[in-house]
């Protein structure tokens, strides 16, 4: 269980990497270039990632939410 969520905790913290990246490539390039695209290529398949983990592991009984409070 503390795999999957340190893994989790990895991939939120690439994300905002590559967020911030594609901002400074916005800002820098003007979006002359192609690496805002590829930024936003990798922001959304790391996200694709996450939410995939989440559900593997929602399925498999790794993770366990909150139960509802009535």
């Amino acid at each position: 269980m503390l795999l999957v969520k340190v893994l989790l905790g990895v991939l939120l913290i690439m994300i905002c990497v590559a967020l911030f990246s594609g901002l400074g490539f916005l800002i820098k390039d003007k979006g002359k270039s192609n690496r805002v695209r590829n930024a936003l290529t990798i922001r959304i398949g790391l996200s694709v990632l996450a939410i995939v983990i989440v559900i593997i592991a929602a399925l498999t009984g790794v993770l366990e939410f909150n139960p509802r409070p009535l």
